[in-house]
């Protein structure tokens, strides 16, 4: 009898106290391709339940990473006349998701070389993103991609890949180099799992064949002409994600961990581990300033082969080395740099940046003390500039020119789409 009053008591204390604290609706405003639907399936602030401030907040560091959404604010209007508990309104500005691209870099030979491809951010107004690439690069490549990242709830999602690449791709040993013309045909199968707001993981399947066609150079009776493998890989990948984003502008960290275990048909070839670990932080300085840091950490199972998996490249990891002038079974790479916006309108910025990149390697079948010795250190200052539509998603165009300091260094200038990291 007792118990029985106790919790009449509660429910009649929250009726009188509680009610104008409880969401009586939630109204999606601003967008015009976004499905509000699709808005409310994701965020976390629901009808008839109470308000929470956090999860509010959360909701707006969520909605502000969607591809399709720049900006995202909130307000909350309490009880009016007629109106029990508290209404909660989303006010969102979109982003155009229908992107053209065009990536213009130089190949293993020097020829010039592109990739163009086309890609949707945002299919159905629930964020779904799908695209298709065309590469030239002395050899024709392809692929296209699905990604669903809300398909089953705000939880699950699913990724599906598939590429054909071929490119003519330099080998090391014995302290020379050949070129072969390298073909990777894979289909990917990726599961998506949101734990909540700054940890999630994806995990899956990835199977691929590989193609080595020895086109000139020096030979070697270990390393063969022709080479064509099925392999696959199962795939793990960790993300901590506290960036928080306002237009171009981040703030905050955040860690992506990569591994990977590649099974070989072939009985001559080995299985091997491969896992890398990037850790990205960002800092705004004033109200034009931004300093972001990447470090990459990779191992790989130290076999002594010519196809070890980690390479120096321009477009990867330090701007100005070339491409693909080297390979190793572990790696560390910093990059840093500093972002200052020249130019910040409306729609338009023209950000400035001075950067140092810088790495070492690991040799394959080699030891740690390989990371000390001046042939595999590369240390790259330079500078560049980035023309940024704030409406368009990712409409970044890039350009720098790196400087090598260290031995043997070279010098060169990067295009690209997106921030380099």
């Amino acid at each position: 009898m007792v118990k029985g009053i106790t919790i009449f008591l509660l429910l009649l204390s929250f009726n009188m106290f509680g009610q104008d604290n409880v969401v009586a609706e939630v109204l999606i405003q601003g967008n015009k391709r976004t499905k509000s639907s699709f808005v409310k399936k994701i965020i976390q602030v629901k009808e008839g339940f109470a308000l929470d401030s956090v999860l509010l907040k959360e909701d707006i560091v969520l909605l502000k990473r969607l591809p399709s959404i720049s900006n995202a604010t909130f307000k909350v209007y309490y009880e009016e006349k007629d109106f029990k508990g508290v209404k909660v309104i989303y006010t969102l500005e979109e982003n155009f998701t229908l992107i053209p691209y065009a990536n213009l870099f130089t190949s293993s030979n020097d020829d010039f070389a592109y990739r163009i491809g086309l890609q949707e951010f945002n299919v159905l107004g629930r964020n779904i993103i799908s695209g298709v690439f065309y590469q030239k690069d002395i050899y024709s490549s392809y692929g296209v991609n699905l990604r669903i990242p809300y398909l089953f709830g705000r939880k699950w999602g699913l990724t599906l890949n598939y590429s054909n690449l071929t490119t003519q791709e330099p080998v090391f040993f014995n302290s020379a180099t050949a070129d072969y013309k390298y073909n990777n045909e894979s289909f990917e199968i990726l599961a998506l799992h949101e734990f909540n707001t700054a940890n999630g993981v994806a995990f899956g399947l990835n199977f691929f064949t590989e193609d080595y066609s020895y086109l000139f150079g020096i030979t070697s009776a270990e390393v063969p002409q022709q080479l064509k493998v099925n392999k696959y890989l199962y795939k793990l990948i960790y993300d901590y994600d506290r960036i928080n984003y306002h237009y171009q502008y981040l703030s905050g960290f955040r860690s992506r961990l990569n591994l990977q275990y590649v099974h070989s048909m072939d009985e001559n070839l080995p299985d091997f581990v491969i896992g890398f670990n990037d850790f990205m932080h960002y800092s705004r300085h004033g109200e034009r300033g931004n300093w972001a840091s990447r470090l990459r950490l990779g191992m790989a199972s130290n076999v002594k082969t010519p196809f070890a998996p980690f390479t120096v490249d321009n477009n990867i990891n330090i701007r100005g080395v070339g491409n693909t002038i080297d390979r190793g079974t572990a790696a560390i790479v910093l990059n840093t740099e500093f972002r200052y916006s020249l130019v910040d309108k409306d729609w338009f910025v023209l950000q400035g940046n001075v950067f140092v990149d810088a790495g070492t390697w690991r040799n394959p079948g080699g030891t740690l003390e390989d990371f000390l010795d001046q042939e595999n250190l590369r240390v790259y200052p330079g500078i560049g500039l980035r023309f940024m539509h704030k409406r368009i998603f990712n409409a970044i165009f890039r350009i720098d020119y790196g400087y090598g300091i260290t031995k043997n260094a070279s010098k060169g200038i990067v295009f690209g789409i997106g921030q380099y990291f």
